[in-house]
């Protein structure tokens, strides 16, 4: 117990007076880190904001199944849900249409509408949501042939932008995480092997005594994580202070209120995952740039 505590003291110790001989180098590596651990929280939250308004606008995504004259809803309803396409059936009775009709068009006298009209106009009808985005066409073909069924609605060229939408932004999310990756293990790789540079005099007499490789070089990667914890910490705090600042203007915006606030709330499950991927990236970058400056050392 007492050996283990004495490395891991010597360990502290090490990596402290390494980020203190660093100067401002370390900033240097940090503010990096910072700057581009930042945007990719901001290209991560906007990933998620973007998936979030498709996949509403896909949910509103639905199709629209008018039947005959005289057919109820509900003798369709059972026939439908049991296409494999389909996740859920609404039935609507031509009652309850008329009357959403009506509050929507904003008449409060419904049963004299209805009599001027001479009954009602409308017909039952069914909303059915497909299991995939890709089967709304197939399904809405599989609906018409049906019997009862006098006409199939769709937004056909919205379903298809939907799919191309989500394809590029998980391209456009893997470039963004491949090109911030490879920056910041750069700078880091830079930053350390200035660092070992300026203590090589200390490494020579360490080797001399004996010291093994891994107990040298273990501190300067435990210094590449450190600024991958730093930088993800600054980042953080800097992306909360935006929500906090956005949600004040938005306060004194009553018109756009609803809209941008539900773009911009993050899930429970969001708010713990943004954090946790910024110091998961954050320590594996600075690893990364570590094992990369000290590997050319270390081999000789």
């Amino acid at each position: 117990m007492l050996k283990a505590f004495t490395k891991a003291d010597y360990l502290i110790r090490e990596t402290l007076l390494g980020l203190r001989r660093g100067g401002w180098m370390n900033w240097a590596a940090i503010s990096t880190m910072t700057v581009l651990l930042f945007l990719f929280g901001v290209s991560l939250q906007a990933s998620w904001q973007l998936e979030g308004l498709l996949n509403q606008f896909g949910s509103q995504l639905e199709v629209s199944v008018y039947l005959d004259s005289g057919v109820q809803a509900d003798s369709l309803q059972a026939t439908v849900a049991a296409l494999p396409e389909v996740t859920t059936v609404e039935a609507v009775p031509k009652e309850a249409a008329w009357q959403e009709l009506v509050t929507d068009l904003g008449i409060s006298d419904i049963a004299g509408a209805t009599e001027q009209l001479k009954g009602n106009p409308l017909v039952d009808a069914l909303r059915v949501k497909a299991r995939q985005s890709e089967a709304v066409p197939t399904l809405a073909a599989q609906l018409l042939n049906l019997e009862g069924v006098n006409e199939v609605l769709y937004v056909d060229e919205a379903v298809q932008r939907i799919q191309q939408l989500n394809d590029g932004l998980r391209w456009s999310s893997f470039f963004v995480i491949s090109v911030l990756s490879l920056t910041a293990i750069a700078v880091i790789t830079t930053t350390i092997r200035l660092i070992v540079m300026a203590r090589r005099h200390e490494i020579e007499v360490m080797q001399l005594v004996g010291a093994t490789q891994i107990w040298i070089y273990l501190p300067f990667i435990l210094q590449g994580t450190f600024f991958g914890l730093v930088g993800a910490g600054v980042a953080w705090g800097l992306l909360i202070g935006i929500h906090q600042f956005l949600y004040e203007v938005v306060n004194q915006q009553p018109d756009f209120i609803q809209f941008v606030v539900n773009g911009l709330r993050l899930t429970s499950k969001q708010t713990i995952l943004l954090p946790s991927s910024l110091l998961g990236l954050g320590c594996a970058v600075g690893l990364m740039g570590s094992l990369v400056a000290v590997r050319k050392y270390a081999l000789r």
